[in-house]
């Protein structure tokens, strides 16, 4: 069902939640890449997927296990036309373990650089939360995660616990992950096929060495009670929080270092579609920590995304090697 119109325009089906479309299909990125030839046509993924179309290719941010169905039948009968992204190396992005597990198979090595991930445990009950630290060699503060990173508001419940009492007080199934000081700022690197954009964030802020010790940080607090905060907030000598972060002096990584990086996650994921936050080790500036990454995110908070996707849809279908053809 390759697409072959003589108007030699190109369809890209998407198939994305009302929240993502939304986000994602905004007026700008329609505009765009219309005025290049390409057309975005909404999937229905409540109707048959082999009954719509045609299409050059199909992009798609859906869990449903009928949805993932569709998909294979769709391949099945259309092997030419690509598919953004296979559901089997996205479902590895769903769960916080398997998605950092892709660091430590990275086939590619740094000049100076160095790459890894945070310590980090699974914690299944309450009862084997402090147990579970301890083999980790994990101290406070530490970070917890959902262990599904679905999309749903539940799995963006993040805290940073401070003692024995906020650890106690977490839902298990979580994750923990050692909290790891990096200057308040995150890098958010933005990967579409082989495009790669970086950009720099506020995150968590520091903590004094000496406030930990003095235990007079308590309980846990979620990641959106501390963005809230204000700047009065951050003052290290009232709560232990570093100073609040001025984001035009903070360097960013060398764009060889960031596009290796990318490349190396791209080719050991599978995946076309993606971002993943990287955060720079306070302590040691050559040392660098992947600490989560996301399938299909928020584009449309990049600077020029539209322009961005638009080249990456074109690429896609004009790959003569995929035997794909304008549309008739």
């Amino acid at each position: 069902m390759s697409n072959q119109s003589k108007t030699g325009r190109y369809r890209i089906g998407y198939a994305l939640s009302p929240k993502k479309t939304q986000t994602f299909i905004l007026p700008s990125l329609v505009t765009h890449a219309s005025q290049r030839g390409v057309d975005l046509v909404r999937i229905h993924p409540d109707k048959p997927l082999l009954e719509q179309g045609p299409y050059d290719c199909i992009v798609h941010k859906l869990y449903d296990p009928n949805w993932t169905h569709q998909l294979q039948q769709f391949a099945a009968q259309n092997p030419n036309v690509p598919i953004i992204d296979s559901p089997e190396p996205i479902a590895r992005l769903r769960d916080r373990v398997s998605m950092l597990e892709v660091v430590s198979r990275l086939n590619v090595e740094f000049e100076d650089e160095k790459v890894g991930v945070p310590k980090q445990v699974v914690v299944s009950d309450s009862e084997t939360l402090r147990n579970a630290m301890e083999e980790m060699e994990l101290g406070f503060p530490v970070i917890s995660k959902p262990l599904e990173a679905d999309g749903s508001a539940n799995s963006h419940q993040l805290c940073l616990v401070f003692d024995e009492e906020g650890l106690q007080s977490l839902p298990t199934p979580i994750v923990l992950q050692e909290f790891v000081n990096h200057g308040g700022v995150v890098f958010k690197v933005y990967v579409v096929g082989s495009h790669v954009r970086c950009v720099k964030r506020r995150s968590l802020p520091d903590f004094s060495e000496e406030k930990i010790k003095m235990k007079s940080l308590k309980g846990c607090l979620s990641f959106s009670q501390i963005s809230n905060m204000n700047s009065s907030d951050y003052k290290e000598n009232e709560d232990g929080f570093g100073g609040e972060v001025d984001l035009e002096r903070v360097e960013m990584p060398s764009e060889c270092f960031v596009t290796k990086l990318a490349g190396a996650m791209r080719e050991e994921l599978g995946l076309n579609l993606f971002n993943f936050d990287v955060i720079r080790d306070a302590e040691d500036g050559s040392r660098y920590l992947v600490i989560d990454v996301n399938y299909f995110p928020g584009y449309a908070k990049m600077p020029s995304f539209e322009s961005l996707l638009t080249d990456f849809f074109l690429n896609l279908v004009e790959k003569k090697n995929v035997g794909l053809h304008k549309t008739e």
